[in-house]
This record gives structure tokens, sequence and C-alpha cells, in this order.
């Protein structure tokens, strides 16, 4: 057991680390677990042996099986009620020492125990949280068992899809009783120019012996050249059992700024030093930047005008769940940001501490959201969405008593990346009738429904949570009824207000309350939406609905996943995708798609106008297609088979989109975009023959043997010549040998009900995705996938 975290300042990645007579350690692998309740599961002595054996993080619900019996708005995902138990040894000369286990999330209802001890109880299915396990620990001799129970038996409690069960990470962390309390370092930069940037640290200690203490507080600035560490030493004295909170500054000399284009990030170096030596080192990140919202110009980052170009993204990856993977995340992450994205909204509830990290190391900003409701409930549709008649419980439940507390936690684990620009304490609350309402509304109000001046009520005690541990942003929340929320003043309690699909009323409300910093906090995919952004300097910018397609808010079954996204469960680039590529991104693009629809259906809520045809070039002999095409460069030509059919400019576009009516002929249908006359990038579809093999293209062959290093393995259906097929939907067979397995099997299908832990997958036009898991030792996974009439592929991962 590797207790020591080293602290390689590149390669930062979590909030803090630690060293000194302190130790924190992955605490994932070798859970038990078994779906259902146990009356004694909690104690010691219960005997866990034919409980299954697996790694946190883990989700349940993925593994299916899916059904009409369980909720639309969960992806017709089981839930249930679970136990996790956990032993574990603590060697003797950790005796004395200080034990925390923190969780980054548990869907929903845990309660913990340890070694019997009850701990406690956490409705929330995403705040993260932790307990001290110091008092009820073995040490040296005698096993230490911590058990969790997860209730999730009321499935259908959310509007998407939420996981069961230990989904995000675990860490045991050991400290000295002289401690830094976790999520103790607040690190902000008060003064930022060129030539220096003042560096205010907030440190919380607590003296958890039995005697007073001298301590000397040192603080370093770890800059990223090492010539650059500033640091200051303070010296206080320490009661028993108390905890104080002090404040230093630093100044650093011409520091380098963080931004989208270089996210450079610095970090402090905490230490606590007796006379009898170092007791606790801590490390936490930072980034030097400034931000800044204006009701006429909108958003400012290092004093730069940026128009936000946000997605909304919900938590879960496809096939795996809301079990994520570091590496996924980070995938799909840097997907959006190659589509031109600079923005990322935790919809609708706390993200996961690692999202963060990658959006401070990638260079993406972060609206960070903490509820979709307060209370009572939303409607949850269990039949499929806006079918039957809706379940009525969720977190609206607990708000009450647990809102402010969830609130001020996720501040104080989240207000140290720079990547974050707002904390949202709440998405759509003012839904017409979901559930409050006001006269305003008209023929719609429903009096007996509760009154909407309770969102100001409820609003009021969440912002002066946020005010409490973080003055730094400002605090937002995304309206969906201004009217409403206008007629209670729900936006004046506001420090920035985001409208959700109502741009029709940016002009008017700029007017009425021209000291209102507005934004598009959740909008459709259409141009006209984005035009308002463009067009008006006083919108900050918009996040669009969605990011990627996600499990859950489904219509009937077999409907499992909604396909608002840019790109599809696996993270394939849409057509939408590549329209929204052609609008945010500077790099030189083209793309075209083909429909035999010779007029685009609409699909409300600003979906009117984008693109929506296939991406492959099988048509009938004869038929007449129409070709979409979009690009960011002044001309794009369109060839068939070597032919110039026509060259259209830029601005000859409808709502951003280029057509033309083209009769099919096979061969290759090529796109190409120019540049002061010189063709800079192209697109082509070509005419594929019948499936003939398959091919696997993994992002990657070498992985580490940490037991959870990914290879995201993408397999396709071709033809003789290498193209893909882009209509084939063929039944693939995988094998895995060695030091791995694969954590999930997917593709873009919204519809696919089948498993994704089992081995077997169709492909949906032409191909899929399976995510494939690194083991704890060294050695060569080999991978085989096979479809009845296709010639087979394998490809070998090495593990080492």
């Amino acid at each position: 057991m590797n207790r020591r975290v080293s602290c390689v300042f590149l390669a930062l990645m979590s909030a803090f680390c630690l060293a000194g007579s302190a130790w924190a350690e992955s605490f994932e692998a070798g859970w038990r677990f078994h779906l259902g309740d146990f009356a004694a599961a909690m104690m010691p002595g219960f005997d866990h042996s034919d409980w299954r054996e697996v790694q946190v993080p883990h989700d349940w619900s993925v593994a299916g099986p899916f059904g009409s019996q369980y909720g639309s708005g969960n992806g017709y995902a089981p839930g249930g009620i679970a136990w996790y138990r956990k032993p574990f040894d603590l060697q003797a000369e950790d005796q004395g020492k200080r034990v925390v286990v923190m969780f980054d999330g548990v869907y929903h209802n845990s309660e913990v125990w340890i070694n019997g001890h009850f701990l406690g109880q956490r409705p929330s299915g995403y705040n993260s949280f932790y307990y001290d396990l110091t008092p009820h620990l073995n040490f040296g001799t005698g096993q230490n068992v911590l058990a969790v129970r997860v209730d999730h038996s009321r499935f259908a409690d959310s509007r998407w899809y939420t996981g069961s069960g230990i989904y995000r990470h675990v860490r045991l962390i050991v400290t000295d009783r002289l401690h830094i309390e976790p999520w103790g370092v607040f690190v902000t930069t008060p003064e930022v120019t060129d030539e220096k940037a003042v560096v205010r640290i907030e440190t919380t200690v607590r003296n958890d012996h039995e005697t007073s203490l001298t301590v000397v507080i040192n603080s370093e600035i770890l800059a990223p050249q090492a010539r650059d560490n500033v640091k200051v030493a303070t010296m206080v004295s320490m009661e028993a059992g108390q905890s104080q909170t002090l404040v230093q500054t630093l100044v650093l000399p011409h520091p380098k700024r963080w931004s989208l284009e270089d996210p450079v990030l610095y970090a402090v170096n905490s230490e606590l030093e007796t006379p009898q030596g170092l007791s606790h080192q801590m490390t936490t990140p930072f980034g030097i930047r400034t931000i800044r919202f204006d009701a006429d110009q909108g958003f400012f980052l290092n004093d730069r005008s940026l128009k936000l170009k946000g997605v909304c993204l919900h938590h879960d990856a496809g096939s795996v769940g809301a079990a994520v993977p570091d590496q996924v995340l980070e995938r799909r992450l840097r997907l959006m940001k190659a589509l031109g994205a600079n923005a990322i909204r935790s919809s609708h509830n706390p993200p996961a501490p690692e999202l963060l990290d990658l959006c401070d190391r990638i260079g993406l900003l972060v609206k960070d959201e903490a509820f979709d409701e307060f209370t009572p409930p939303k409607n949850k549709w269990v039949a499929g969405r806006n079918q039957g008649q809706p379940s009525r419980f969720g977190y609206g439940e607990v708000f009450s008593e647990w809102s402010v507390r969830d609130m001020e936690d996720l501040v104080r684990r989240d207000r140290n990346h720079p990547c974050v620009i707002l904390w949202s304490i709440g998405n759509e609350i003012d839904y017409a009738n979901d559930p409050f309402s006001h006269p305003v509304l008209g023929d719609q109000y429903r009096p007996t429904q509760p009154r909407a001046e309770l969102l100001t009520v409820y609003a009021k005690p969440l912002v002066q949570a946020v005010k409490k541990f973080d003055t730094t942003r400002p605090v937002a929340a995304a309206l969906a009824n201004l009217p409403m929320s206008n007629a209670v003043d729900l936006p004046q309690c506001l420090d920035v207000v985001g409208y959700n699909y109502q741009e029709k009323y940016y002009e008017a409300d700029h007017e009425a309350f021209p000291e209102r910093i507005i934004f598009g906090s959740e909008n459709g995919d259409s141009y006209d939406a984005w035009m308002a952004v463009v067009n008006n300097d006083y919108i900050a910018g918009q996040f669009l609905w969605t990011g990627i397609d996600y499990l859950g808010e489904a219509n009937v079954w077999p409907n499992r996943a909604n396909g608002a996204g840019l790109l599809d469960l696996c993270g394939f680039k849409k057509p939408i995708g590549w329209y929204r590529q052609s609008l945010w991104s500077d790099m030189p693009m083209v793309y075209a798609c083909v429909t035999d629809r010779m007029r685009g259906r609409g699909r409300g809520r600003g979906r009117e106008n984008t693109l929506r045809g296939q991406a492959h070039w099988n048509w009938q002999p004869g038929q007449t297609v129409l070709v979409q095409a979009v690009t960011n460069c002044e001309a794009m030509a369109l060839e068939l088979n070597g032919r110039l059919l026509e060259r259209k400019s830029g601005d000859q576009a409808v709502q951003g989109v280029l057509s033309w009516q083209v009769p099919y002929e096979p061969g290759v249908l090529k796109a190409v975009g120019y540049k002061a006359d010189q063709a800079v990038c192209d697109f082509a579809l070509r005419t594929t023959g019948p499936a003939h093999h398959i091919v696997l293209i993994p992002d990657r062959t070498q992985l580490k043997s940490s037991g959870t290093d990914i290879c995201h393995l993408e397999f396709q259906v071709t033809d003789q010549a290498g193209h893909r097929v882009a209509t084939d939907d063929s039944e693939v067979q995988f094998a895995i040998q060695g030091p791995g397995r694969i954590l999930g099997i997917g593709s873009g299908n919204l519809n696919d009900v089948d498993s994704n832990q089992d081995l077997v997958h169709r492909v949906y036009e032409g191909r899929g995705l399976a995510i494939v898991q690194s083991g704890p030792g060294p050695g060569t996974i080999k991978i085989r996938a096979s479809s009845e009439g296709l010639e087979s592929a394998g490809i070998d991962c090495v593990v080492q």
C-alpha cells in the first residue's frame, strides 16, 4: 500500500495533496456489493463472503436490466436498495492520527457506518461529503469495516438519469490531530495586474490534540517555474480543540494569467509545523485570472470581452452510466472544446470534482450548478416525457433541511478552481406550475399550486450561503419564466440572471432593468438563438442544450436517452455538432450531410433551423436529395465524382446552412472550403459497398497498470475498401483476455435497451464504442471482435 502521495506540480489533478505525517489514498478497490437490504449489514461481523467484489466508482443501475416498468426520467433503469462493505487495515503507527473518509458522490440517501457505529446520512446524490472515522477505528490488530447503505428504491425521482451507488471517487485521508480542515484552504487574487498579483490565502486549522500548541503556518506559492515561488510564515497559538482561520497575503511578481488559450496553474503549498516537526502539508491548485460581468457589455475574462459559448452537460457517459472514468470525462471535455465551446454548465447538480480539475487544465469555464428544484418537488415523468401521470418526489422533499448545507459544501469544495465563474442556485425553479404559479400567468394560473413568492423566500438563503464562503464570483439561476420571476422579484436576488429559452425577453428586459446582467443559461441550437448573443453586446453568452446526448428524460419505451446533444452517447459528432462548430470554431472546417426530405422538420424550443441530415452517400439511383452543408470559410464548393456542381459564398447561407438539390449518383460527394480562393479544408461522403469486415480503432494501446487506465475503442463495420457502412446495424461479439476488462459497450442509438455490460452489442450507423479498463498488473490485453458474415478484427493493448 503506497500511502505517500507525491505532489508533482505539472500533474496536479486533485483538490489537494498530502505529505509529512499525513497520507491519502484511493479507497476504491476491494468493496463488496449486494443489491438488497439487510438488517445487520452495518455490523463488522456480518458475513459478506458471497457478495460480489466491485471497484468503485460503481453504478449498479447502468447494468440494467432496463424495462418499461421503471421511470422514463431515469432512462427506464432499475433502482433499489443496496449495500457496500469495505474491509481495511490500519497500521499501528497511525494510532493517534485523524482518519477521514471522503465520498465525492453517492446516489442517493446514503447512510454510513464504521465498525457498526453510525456516522451519518446524506440525502443528496451529488454533493461530496466526509466523515471522521477516528473514534471507532482499530489500529495494528483488528480489521475495520466501512459499510454504506444506498437507498434508490424510489427510482422515478429525477428528470434525467442519475445512476445508483457509490458512483464517484472515494479517498481515505489520514492526518495529524493538528490538521488543515478538508476544503480548508481558500486562495483568491484580489488584485491582478501585469506587474503583480496580490494572493490572499485563507487557511482553516484545527487542533484536536489534548494540549495547546504553537503552530507555524508556512504558505508557499508554487509557480510554473520554481524560481518564481514566494512564501510567507505565520506563528499562532492554538488551544486544544480549537479551530482558527488565518489569513496570509503574498505578492507575486509578473503573474501568468489563467486563460482559455493558456490555462496556467499555480499552487499553494501549506505546511503546519510545531516544535516537534511537520504535522501536515497540503497543496491546493489555483489560477490567477480576473472575471467581470457588465450589464451593457457582457462578460470579461482578464479584461477581455468574451462571449460564453457554453454547453450544458449531464453527468452520465452513455454505456458506463454515472460511474465515469476520468479519461472518459476528459475525452468528452476536449471534444467540446474542439467544437469551439469555451464553457460548461453542470446540469443540474454539483459536478464531479475531476470535471473541474480537467476544466482548469484544459481551459474551459464552468457554471457550477446546485439544484434542479426547490420545494415541493417538480414533476418526474414515468411513462415518457409529458406522458401520463408524473411522480412528485425527489430532492425537494429534503430541500428545506439540507439545501443551505449542500450549497455551502459545494462552494467550499469548488471555490479554488479558476474555471468556475458562476454559482447557480437552481435550474428552471420558476417553471410555470411545476410547481409554482402566479396570476401573471393569465389563463395558465393555478391558484391551488404553491405561490411563486416562495421562490424568493427559498432563493435568498442560498445566495447568502454562497456569499458566506465566496464573494469573488456572482450568483445566478437559470430561469424559465421571466414574467413570473419578475413579478416576484426573483432576479433581484441574483447577481447575474440566466434566461432559459427566453430570447424573446432579452431586449425588453434590458430596457426595463438596465442594471440586470443577462445571459442565456439554456438555449436551443437555432441560428437565431446564437445571433441574439452575437448581435447584442449586453448578452454575455449562451449554454446550449446539450453538449452530449444523455441517458434519461426519455420518451415512451423503448426510447431510453435524449438526443439533444451535439455529440451522441459515444461522443461521435452529430450533424448539429458540425453545425455548431461552423458557428463557434475558428479552425477552418466544412461538413455536408444529406436528406431525402426537401424541407426540414422543426423540433420546437428553438431547434427549427439546424442541420439534421445523414452522413452517407447511399441513396436510390435517380433520386434527388437535399445536400446541406456548413462551413466557417468564406466560400464552399460542392463536387460530385470530381465535377464541380456549384461554388457558393458563405453569405448565401440561410440560417448558417448552404443547400443544394442534387440528383444522386454513386461515387464521392465532396465539400471543399475556401479562404482567399485557397482550398483549406474538405469533407467527403462515399458510396459504400456491402458490409465486409470489422475495424477496431483504439485511441491508445499503451495503458498503465493502475487498474483504472482507459482505452476508448471505436469499432466500425466497413466495406471491402475500409469505408464505414453508415447504414449497417450488425451485432458484434467481443472477447477479451489479459489484465483488463470492458466497462461498457454502447452506440448512439437512443432506443437501445440491450445491456451495456455484456460483450455483445449492435453498431448504430456502422459504429459503436467500447470502454476498456486496465487491470492492476502488467501484461497484454487481447481484444477480438467478430460478427456473423464479417471478417473479424483484433488488437492488443500493453499494460505496464
